[in-house]
């Protein structure tokens, strides 16, 4: 039987994955940011809706629990288009057809080509 162990200099990958950096907010960061109120996040906790942990006394809530809730509940959904990070997507969509992800730009682009050619 052959001994063989791992050096670091070993080709040999052990396709470990990076754990992912966890984004927490407080309850207040996390009401302001989609809309709601402090009551609203509170609610949620308690129903167990979204993921937590507690860190000095203090709700640190998981980001990404946080907008899945969101997309799941209509009325937060709505609060979140209105009053909170959804009311500034429109500004951040992107104007340059060049760098536009959107084929409607990309289309009406390549139709304004053809037809001054």
């Amino acid at each position: 039987m052959d001994n063989i162990q791992n050096s670091p200099n070993s080709p040999v990958s052990t396709d470990k994955k990076e754990p992912k950096e966890m984004i927490r907010l407080s309850i207040s960061e996390a009401a302001k940011l989609f809309g709601v109120t402090s009551q609203t996040i509170r609610r949620a906790i308690k129903s167990q809706e979204i993921t937590y942990i507690i860190v000095g006394g203090r709700y640190k809530i998981n980001f990404e629990s946080l907008v899945k809730w969101s997309q799941i509940k209509t009325t937060v959904r709505n609060k979140s288009a209105k009053r909170g990070i959804g009311q500034y997507v429109d500004k951040w969509k992107i104007k340059n057809p060049l760098y536009s992800p959107n084929p409607k730009v990309i289309k009406k682009k390549e139709n304004t080509d053809k037809t001054s050619a």
